[in-house]
């Protein structure tokens, strides 16, 4: 498929990756994420999902390949080169600071251009209306979905090209992670062009635009959230009874 660079914004090509010497996660990875997009990442335990996000942000080793954002390469760079590339990205675990306020842990998400706080709370606070009453509340306060969006929220603070989600809804109950994805959604509908990576298969293929499947470190399957979702193989190597009552 030919691509119109002007609308790709993420782009990996046959990228190898992993942690230890000799031993890649990623195996010949793809992906493509253009302007607007919300692509989901599913597959079993150890397929690679979170490596490739954090290929992405510079945190694993990449070996071959290549990966661009906006159509230059960011291979090598250091999380704050990326973010200054337009890079934002949430980890599942320890991605708030306990100690600090809701209001401090977004000034830190804009320590590149503190000037434009103002614009962006009023961005995040546009999504997230609930913070905006509670900036002084300490994020250690917080329950398990609230600091997923103190953590959305900061990571939205430098107006990203690209926001890199890890498992927004491990951890949460489900009502939790209904909110998570419907934040999620709203995130994409704002304009943001998002990567997520989650275990429960079925949500997220509900509401992204598409989808990899990726097994062993290759992207097995691609396309529209709703057809995989239907698709038999995808079924059955991966989405099991989840998928049954989807449509």
């Amino acid at each position: 498929m030919t691509e119109n660079a002007s609308d790709v914004v993420v782009q990996m090509t046959d990228v190898h990756a992993g942690y230890l010497p000799g031993i890649n996660i990623l195996n010949g990875a793809n992906l493509v994420a253009r302007k607007g997009e919300l692509i989901g990442i599913i597959g079993p335990n150890g397929a690679g999902k979170s490596t490739l996000l954090k290929a992405i942000f510079g945190m694993v080793k990449v070996r071959g390949g290549e990966i661009t954002v906006n159509g230059e390469s960011i291979v090598g760079l250091k999380a704050d080169k990326l973010v200054s590339r337009g890079v934002a990205f949430v980890p599942q675990t320890n991605n708030v600071f306990p100690s600090l306020t809701i209001e401090e842990n977004l000034q830190m998400g804009l320590y590149q251009n503190p000037k434009a706080f103002a614009e962006r709370l009023e961005f995040v606070t546009g999504i997230f209306a609930e913070l905006g009453a509670r900036l002084k509340q300490r994020a250690g306060s917080l329950s398990g979905g609230e600091r997923q969006m103190v953590a959305m929220s900061r990571a939205l603070m430098m107006d990203p090209s690209v926001l890199l989600l890890d498992e927004p809804s491990a951890g949460l109950s489900p009502v939790r992670q209904d909110d998570a994805f419907i934040r999620v959604s709203d995130i994409n509908k704002a304009g943001v062009t998002t990567i997520m990576v989650e275990q429960n298969a079925r949500r997220c293929l509900q509401i992204c635009d598409r989808g990899y499947v990726l097994d062993q470190g290759r992207d097995a399957y691609e396309g529209p959230g709703r057809d995989l979702l239907v698709d038999p193989k995808v079924i059955a190597l991966y989405l099991g009874t989840l998928a049954e009552d989807a449509a």
